[in-house]
């Protein structure tokens, strides 16, 4: 095929790699834990980085590398390497890259480990966190001191699902020399791409729409060469690597990310639409919903809304609950971006450790719902939320 690129849906079908003697159509799995050389010299040259080649599975895989070229491909970005959670991902980006002394800019509304990693590991090797409120973009700068050396969010937030001007970002990290770092997980590649906003590093957790099935775990980081090549040694050396089979199974699953991203939004946003009219919901939360209030901030950078819709159920705590136990068709379950709808109440679960003040400060009220829309029929998904509300 032509070296010129294609477009998305070709390019995360067509990127593999190179067809072995036996032509076989899709890639193989290497299910190995090393590799082998011709000679003494094959070893010394290839340990020295003079060749470019597999080593250990520690280091870099057939099947990972397969992996990370579609997602850097999809991103626009220049390398990458992949881990074996989302949660690896986060810290080996940020440990590989920051030093005692240093110090973290970051939106305040961030995954919960995320939030664990800044507060409770971090300090230990003096590295501090300073947190901004997402909805107050215009306080980052105030934020910033002569050690910060990352600026870093996610959009859309877990899961009170804010949006935040990446370009906006981008300009501040460019203005302050800062490392601008995106988890992109609940936008993917295809609705959203932070690198053409300025951001050096986007990460994923794999586990979530990439996969799109609940069945494997996985972690990826990708962007600037220089920046990656921290990450990678780093990473060679503590060993948070995705396992092949699991790098060959997301591998497959990004072929249909396209089309199944294009149908979990088109549920999504009917989902939103229904939630937003019924008598006991406070308030919905989907980006593309106009009601949003980063709703044209969203428009100008997402292609679509995504698969997360937020909204709050009267009656608060004791609600959520009575809502979760209601449900027939949806799961109730920790992960999401699956082809299964799933359903949590952050107060009363992830989040019921926090207390009601430090919740309140990301939008995570009380009745807060997080649904997750699957690929089942619309009407089936929309009859179990309408039963459950009732």
């Amino acid at each position: 095929m032509s070296k010129e690129k294609k477009q998305f849906e070709t390019e995360v079908i067509r990127t593999q790699l190179n067809r072995t003697e036996f032509l076989e159509h899709t890639s193989p799995l290497y299910l190995t834990s090393s590799f082998v050389f011709e000679d003494a010299e094959d070893m010394r040259a290839s340990f020295t980085e003079e060749k470019e080649r597999n080593i250990y599975s520690r280091f870099t895989n057939p099947n990972t590398s397969e992996f990370v070229d579609k997602v850097c491909k999809m991103e626009g970005a220049e390398a990458g390497y992949a881990f074996a959670t989302g949660m690896a991902a986060i810290y080996a980006t940020f440990a590989a890259l920051l030093e005692s002394g240093d110090h973290i800019v970051s939106a305040r509304s961030v995954f919960g480990s995320t939030h664990t990693l800044f507060t409770k590991y971090f300090p230990k090797w003096q590295i501090e966190t300073t947190y901004f409120d997402i909805n107050k973009p215009e306080t980052i700068e105030s934020c910033i001191t002569p050690k910060t050396k990352i600026l870093f969010a996610e959009s859309p937030t877990n899961p009170a699902i804010d949006i935040i001007d990446l370009e906006l970002l981008g300009d501040i990290a460019k203005k302050h020399n800062l490392i601008l770092i995106i988890d992109n997980c609940f936008a993917t590649s295809y609705l959203q791409q932070p690198i053409k906003y300025g951001a050096h590093l986007v990460t994923h957790s794999a586990t979530k729409l990439m996969d799109g099935q609940g069945r494997v775990l996985g972690g990826v980081t990708v962007g600037n060469a220089d920046l990656i090549r921290e990450i990678y040694l780093f990473a060679r050396n503590t060993g948070p690597a995705l396992s092949p089979f699991n790098a060959w199974t997301l591998s497959k699953s990004l072929e249909t990310l396209p089309v199944r991203v294009e149908k979990h939004c088109e549920n999504a946003l009917k989902v939103a639409e229904f939630l937003e009219d019924h008598p006991k919901v406070n308030w919905v939360r989907y980006p593309f919903l106009k009601s949003h209030p980063q709703y044209e901030v969203a428009k100008k950078q997402m292609k679509l809304g995504g698969n997360i819709v937020a909204f709050e159920v009267k009656g608060g705590i004791e609600a959520g609950r009575k809502f979760l136990n209601a449900i027939k068709l949806c799961s109730l379950s920790a992960n999401l971006g699956d082809t299964r709808t799933i359903v949590t109440h952050p107060a009363s679960t992830t989040h019921s450790k926090l207390l009601e003040e430090d919740r309140l400060e990301v939008n995570i009220t009380d009745g807060l719902v997080r649904v997750s829309v699957g690929l089942e029929h619309i009407d089936d998904i929309i009859e179990d939320l309408k039963q459950a509300l009732g």
